[in-house]
């Protein structure tokens, strides 16, 4: 049992609809003890059911607005002490909403810090020992409902903390990859600059010179001029090597170049582009490159083969992976890979990720990428 409430970022994309999808809710299961009890007692009171289905239906509650809201510290009036206070008051008539506790627990864990969130352990155990006192249920009955949490609040609050620090390790793990990819490319620029004018200054100032020797040659020597103009062209096109060469590994491109390039190149097709962009998912440099790239291959692909009147492109993210699809309502089919399209595999799989390609109705590629590396 693991009632993971409030471990969703308000950030993350298409948060509320994918805090309703997910499998958190299973966790809401164990309400099922609450049920048990009036079932199973055989001279159960007129009240019984109807307390059982009100504490199962404000949990349910409780716990979606915790959820929906994410890892605010509002959560302690919203979601720790509703439960409390929920859990105190139905216990003594019911053992098994003892259960609440463990939510709290979780909810705790999950929002306050490491400190705050032991001394909020200590008095749901305390809690729950006092409503063993006054409980109505006879034993050894308030017994099964009252021990399971003494244990539990403390064992799913601990690993609920340790599962809280592991996420935020791995996001500050990202974060500072982030950076030192974002230092190394700034240092990169900066030395590719400094190439380029070291580099160009010396080149063109030789042409320069040549050029001028060369005008003033053309009358007076115009054998020496032709070598000089020949000198100048060699002169030139070695800077021009130089340049290529220095440039090269540094001209990088990213999804939102590459969806401009594609309106312009569908257009000229006579393509109609439709684009689904989550604008609030920000990618790690290395990855943005290598789905442009892919983007720009798939796109050439549909102007050059498809002979289509319509091209879907879609980006989005889960918690898990980001997800690139180009399609199209072309002639589709299953055709052999090109090059273009082998060499765009072998650069996801260098990001752990995957290609998936149909040929019916048109042709659709799918591009996932772990959410870990891309974003």
């Amino acid at each position: 049992m693991s009632p993971d409430v409030g471990t969703a970022d308000d950030s993350a994309p298409g948060s509320v609809a994918e805090r309703l999808r997910t499998w958190e809710w299973v966790h809401l299961g164990y309400l099922l003890f609450v049920l048990a009890q009036p079932y199973f007692t055989p001279d159960r009171d007129w009240w019984e059911w109807p307390l059982a289905i009100s504490v199962c239906a404000v949990t349910v509650v409780l716990y979606a607005l915790a959820l929906l809201r994410g890892r605010t510290r509002r959560q302690i009036w919203t979601s720790i002490v509703p439960m409390a206070v929920l859990g105190a008051l139905a216990t003594p008539f019911n053992t098994n909403a003892s259960v609440l506790f463990i939510y709290a627990a979780a909810a705790a864990a999950n929002t306050l810090s490491r400190h705050v969130a032991r001394l909020w352990f200590v008095g749901l155990t305390a809690l729950d020992g006092v409503t063993v006192l006054v409980s109505r249920v006879p034993m050894p009955y308030r017994l099964w409902g009252f021990v399971p949490p003494l244990a539990l609040i403390w064992i799913i609050g601990l690993l609920e903390l340790r599962q809280r620090d592991r996420l935020e390790e791995q996001e500050n793990e990202r974060l500072r990859s982030s950076q030192v990819e974002l230092l190394a490319t700034i240092a990169e620029r900066e030395r590719i600059a400094r190439d380029l004018h070291d580099l160009l200054g010396h080149s063109l100032t030789a042409v320069v010179m040549r050029a001028q020797l060369t005008k003033e040659l053309v009358l007076a020597d115009p054998k020496r001029a032709c070598a000089e103009a020949e000198e100048i062209e060699r002169n030139a096109r070695e800077a021009l090597a130089a340049v290529r060469s220095t440039v090269t590994g540094w001209r990088r491109t990213n999804v939102r170049a590459e969806l401009e390039a594609a309106r312009r190149a569908l257009a000229g097709s006579g393509v109609t582009l439709r684009v689904a962009y989550d604008d609030k998912l920000m990618l790690v440099a290395g990855a943005d490159h290598e789905l442009g790239l892919a983007l720009r291959e798939a796109v050439t692909n549909v102007a050059r083969h498809a002979r289509a009147g319509v091209c879907h492109i879609g980006l989005d993210a889960d918690e898990e992976r980001v997800r690139l699809v180009i399609a199209d309502d072309g002639i589709g089919g299953d055709a052999p890979e090109g090059t273009g399209l082998s060499g765009l595999r072998e650069r996801v799989a260098k990001l752990g990720g995957a290609v998936q390609r149909t040929g019916s109705a048109g042709t659709t590629l799918t591009i996932t990428v772990p959410i870990e590396v891309a974003a």
